[in-house]
C-alpha cells in the first residue's frame, strides 16, 4: 500500500502558489539577489582596480603624458567594438522608456576597462557611471534567460541601476530610491519599489562581503534648525542648483565642440587628453583630475582655495566631453563639496555642513534625483544633518531647470506649473531646441 504524498489545504495551496502578491514577491526577492550578488561583485572589483589606478597613478606622475595615448585606445575600443553602447547611462533610461532589443553584455568589461584606463592615465571622472552601465547590462542579461516580459524588463534595469549604484557607493536605500527617480523627471516608479530596493541591499551586502570599503564623511558640527539658518540653507541651495546647470551645459558644449571640430571620434579623447596633461602638469597638482577624495574629505574640516570647484568642474567637462569613461557623481561631490566650502566665507553655517550639502545638492540639481540625494546625505553623513541636506537638494533640483547631465531623462511631471508644455519631452530634445528652453532661461 503506496504512502500518501503530503499535501496543502487548499487554502494554503491557494495562498502560496495561486496568490499573486506572494508570487510577485517571491519571483523578484529571487531576481533581485542574484542580480545583488553579481553586480555587488562586480562594483568590489571595479572598486578595488579603481583604487590601484589611482594609488599607482600618484606614485608615477609621468604617466599623465600618456593620457591622449590612452584616450585613442579608449576611443578607438568604442568606435570599433562598442558603437551600440557608447550612449552608455542614457541608453539605459532609453530602454526604461521605449525598451528595444536586450542592452549588449559587452557594455560591463568595455566600460570598466575605459574608466580605468581613464583614472589611472589622469582623466577626471567618477564611477557612477560605470556602476550603472554594469548593473545595467548585467540584470538586462536575465530578460533573455528567464523570458521577462516587457513590463518586466522595465523593473530589471531599474533594478540593475538600482544595485550598481547602491553598491559602489555604499549607499543602499539612496540607490533604490535613485533607480525609481533617475529616468522619469518628477515622478517615482513604484512598481519598482521592491526589485529597486531589494537589488541595492543585496548588492551593497556583497560588496561588504569582499570587504570592500567606502569612503567614510564626517560633519563635525550641525547647528539647531532656526529661521535665519533655514534662509541661509536656501540661499546655499539656489547657488548649488546653478552651478549644476553650469556643469551639465559646460559638459554637454565641450561634448559638441568636439564632435563638430573632430570628425574621427577616437581623436576626440586624443585633443582632450592633451588639454588635461597640459594642464595638470602647468598646474603642478593631481588635485583636479581622478575622483578627488582627498580634496572631498579635507572639504569638511579646513578651508579650501575658493577656485577649487571651477577648476574641477572645467577639468571634468573636458575629460567627459572629449568622451572619457567614468561618470560625473564623485566629481560633482567633489564640486559641490568644495563650492561649500568656498559659501563658508560668506554664508554664516559651519564649513563642514555647507560643505555636506553641497555634496549632495549639486549632484541633485545636476541628476534631478533630490530624494535620492537627500537619503543619501542621511546615510553618508548621519541623520541630523537631513533637514539642511533636504532643503538645499530641493531648491537646487526646483533651480536647476529642465537640464541635467543624462540627456535622456523625461519630464514626467515639470517642477514649475508654467513649463508644463515640456512634460514628455526628454532633456536632451529640450536641450536641442532652444525655444523650448527660451521662456525657462529667462
Amino acid at each position: 500500500m503506496s504512502t500518501p504524498r503530503f499535501r496543502l489545504p487548499r487554502p494554503f495551496a491557494f495562498l502560496f502558489w495561486k496568490n499573486p502578491i506572494i508570487f510577485f514577491l517571491t519571483k523578484w526577492l529571487l531576481i533581485s539577489a542574484l542580480i545583488g550578488m553579481l553586480v555587488g561583485s562586480a562594483s568590489a572589483f571595479f572598486l578595488v582596480s579603481l583604487d590601484w589606478a589611482t594609488s599607482w597613478r600618484e606614485s608615477h606622475l609621468w604617466v599623465i603624458w600618456l593620457l591622449p595615448v590612452a584616450g585613442f585606445a579608449i576611443g578607438c575600443l568604442y568606435h570599433y567594438l562598442g558603437k551600440d553602447v557608447e550612449r552608455g547611462n542614457n541608453l539605459l533610461l532609453e530602454n526604461i522608456h521605449h525598451p528595444s532589443k536586450i542592452i549588449p553584455l559587452k557594455m560591463a568589461p568595455l566600460v570598466l576597462i575605459g574608466t580605468i584606463a581613464t583614472h589611472l592615465f589622469g582623466g577626471s571622472a567618477g564611477r557612477e557611471g560605470t556602476a550603472l552601465q554594469i548593473g545595467g547590462s548585467i540584470s538586462d542579461q536575465f530578460t533573455r534567460i528567464l523570458q521577462l516580459r516587457p513590463r518586466d524588463r522595465k523593473l530589471i534595469l531599474i533594478a540593475g541601476i538600482a544595485a550598481g549604484f547602491g553598491s559602489v557607493f555604499g549607499t543602499p536605500l539612496a540607490g533604490a530610491i535613485f533607480g525609481l527617480e533617475v529616468f522619469l523627471l518628477g515622478r517615482l516608479q513604484y512598481d519598482a519599489l521592491l526589485p529597486a530596493f531589494a537589488a541595492s541591499v543585496f548588492a551593497d551586502m556583497t560588496t561588504k562581503a569582499w570587504q570592500v570599503g567606502h569612503t567614510r564623511y564626517h560633519i563635525p558640527h550641525i547647528p539647531d534648525l532656526s529661521a535665519a539658518n533655514v534662509l541661509y540653507a536656501v540661499i546655499a541651495g539656489a547657488i548649488f542648483g546653478m552651478c549644476a546647470v553650469v556643469f551639465s551645459e559646460l559638459t554637454h558644449k565641450v561634448g559638441s565642440f568636439f564632435k563638430v571640430k573632430i570628425a574621427y571620434p577616437p581623436l576626440r579623447p586624443v585633443a582632450g587628453g592633451i588639454i588635461v596633461a597640459v594642464a595638470v602638469f602647468g598646474l603642478g597638482t593631481t588635485k583636479y583630475i581622478g575622483l578627488g577624495i582627498p580634496t572631498i574629505v579635507a572639504s569638511f574640516n579646513e578651508q579650501l582655495p575658493a577656485y577649487d570647484f571651477a577648476l574641477k568642474i572645467l577639468f571634468t567637462a573636458i575629460t567627459l566631453g572629449a568622451a572619457f569613461k567614468g561618470g560625473e557623481v564623485t566629481p560633482l561631490f567633489f564640486i559641490g563639496a568644495a563650492l561649500g566650502n568656498t559659501l563658508s566665507y560668506f554664508v554664516p553655517l559651519p564649513v563642514g555642513l555647507l560643505a555636506g550639502m553641497g555634496f549632495v545638492a549639486v549632484f541633485a540639481g545636476a541628476a534631478n534625483t533630490p530624494l535620492a540625494c537627500t537619503i543619501m546625505a542621511i546615510e553618508l553623513f548621519g541623520a541630523d544633518c537631513g533637514l539642511y541636506a533636504a532643503i538645499a537638494c530641493i531648491i537646487a533640483y526646483f533651480f536647476s531647470g529642465h537640464r541635467g547631465i543624462y540627456g535622456s531623462q523625461v519630464v514626467g511631471r515639470s517642477k514649475h506649473m508654467v513649463y508644463r508644455q515640456h512634460e514628455g519631452e526628454s532633456l536632451s530634445n529640450l536641450q536641442s531646441n532652444p525655444k523650448k528652453l527660451a521662456h525657462e532661461k529667462r
